[in-house]
């Protein structure tokens, strides 16, 4: 090799590393900037108000929050697994990737409702708050029991409807940060002024 070609060489790989560096940088910068632009860190908590920083689940925030359930749930107790941290934390990552895909590429539902995966992990929550209760019901004889708690209580806690319509004028809570304090005191700064 000559030496000419040996700088060529330096060169070129300099250049590619300084290309992959930038790259790597933006990457990071724009996963940066959509983690706090999606309030990211709020998902993160069993908080409620999460849930309606996405403003298609305003009505199923209202009746939530005025049903029995609103007392002594929050949604993370019907809506993700509670057999370990991991599975909830991976259901939760899994289930709000694919709640944010829907909502951005707006292919969202008028009326939502649980795919398979949800309604088997919302009746394990049913059983689990409830076990006393259906340990109790009866089957007919030789039959199996093929239903789940909301084939029958359709309306626990949600209501009847669950369109965008159902709750025009429902009393939401003003759309705040859910993240901790120290993650949003630059915005808090900026508002003041």
């Amino acid at each position: 090799m000559f030496i000419g070609d040996l700088l060529l060489l330096r060169f070129v790989k300099g250049r590619l590393r300084s290309a992959c560096y930038a790259i790597g940088g933006a990457t990071f910068g724009l996963g940066c900037c959509v983690a706090y632009i999606s309030n990211a860190a709020s998902y993160m908590s069993d908080d409620p108000k999460a849930c309606i920083n996405c403003h298609i689940m305003d009505p199923e925030y209202a009746s939530w929050q005025h049903s029995s359930h609103g007392r002594v749930t929050v949604c993370n107790d019907c809506h993700v697994p509670h057999d370990s941290l991991i599975s909830k934390y991976y259901f939760k990552a899994k289930d709000g990737s694919r709640h944010s895909m829907l909502f951005t590429l707006r292919k969202e539902r008028q009326v939502i409702q649980a795919i398979p995966e949800s309604k088997e992990v919302i009746q394990k929550n049913c059983i689990r708050c409830h076990g006393n209760v259906v340990s109790e019901a009866m089957t007919p004889v030789h039959k199996s029991f093929d239903r789940t708690c909301t084939d029958c209580h359709r309306e626990v806690p949600h209501g009847r409807v669950h369109s965008l319509s159902s709750t025009p004028n429902a009393a939401i809570p003003p759309l705040s940060p859910v993240t901790p304090g120290w993650f949003n005191k630059s915005s808090s700064n900026e508002e003041k002024k």
